[in-house]
């Protein structure tokens, strides 16, 4: 099993977000319930269909951290 980091992005009708390490496999939601359940599916969806075509699957390399700043 792998862990893929996935950003989230609120938008003006919802939410939209992506794997950096799965490039090309983003995902469009209502709700914050919405895009993890449909990102996840469109992630699995990408990896069956690498699995398919013999290709190698991504390895997991981002990560997230904060930067605190003065505002």
């Amino acid at each position: 099993m792998s862990k893929y980091l996935v950003i989230v992005e609120e938008t003006e009708t919802g939410y939209s977000a992506y794997s950096p390490d799965i490039p090309g496999c983003v995902a469009t939601g209502k709700t914050k319930d919405e895009i993890e359940r449909t990102l996840l599916e469109a992630i699995e969806f990408h990896l069956d269909g690498l699995r398919e075509d013999g290709a190698p699957l991504p390895a997991p390399h981002s990560y997230s951290t904060y930067c605190e700043v003065s505002a």
